[in-house]
């Protein structure tokens, strides 16, 4: 796919994967490699430079789950992130997937915002998910993460 100069395209070799971006979603290297392993993963392109990351999780009933999704802090705020949303759901939609997930953390105000401007509405919390399975404190915003905000998107409509 190619939008103004960027394209996105599926990263076949995993061990090439950008984790330094990856690690901007997910700090734990653990929790990148399991989903790593068993995910699509993409990447944003700008030249031959990598400027964004995305993996996609297939999940039950239909769905499929974006699991990180990164944009390099010298391209955040150019649309990239929007762009990988766009392609999560074309993709989805040509893999006859209904419903597009993803989660993120209750003090990632920027994302929360952004998700939703794209059509995602919030589905539920994962109480103390980052507290269970990250040892140690995440803080963003000024807010410590504690819980998972799933939102999820209806393709079927």
């Amino acid at each position: 796919m190619t939008n103004s100069g960027i394209t996105i395209e599926r990263l076949l070799n995993i061990s090439s994967a950008p984790m330094e971006l990856l690690q901007l979603a997910d700090p734990s290297i653990e929790q990148i490699n399991q989903y790593l392993q068993n995910g699509y993963c993409f990447v944003a392109r700008a030249g031959s430079g990598i400027i964004g990351v995305m993996i996609l999780f297939d999940q039950i009933a239909s769905s499929i789950e974006i699991k990180n999704i990164a944009v390099d802090e010298n391209w955040q705020g150019k649309g990239i992130g929007k762009q990988l949303l766009q392609f999560a759901e074309s993709f989805a939609l040509q893999h006859s997937y209904s419903r597009l997930l993803i989660g993120t953390g209750n003090s990632s105000i920027g994302q929360l915002a952004l998700y939703q401007k794209m059509g995602f509405e919030i589905s539920g919390i994962k109480k103390n998910f980052f507290l269970i399975h990250y040892s140690e404190p995440i803080f963003e915003n000024g807010i410590q993460c504690k819980h998972m905000i799933m939102l999820e998107k209806d393709l079927s409509r």
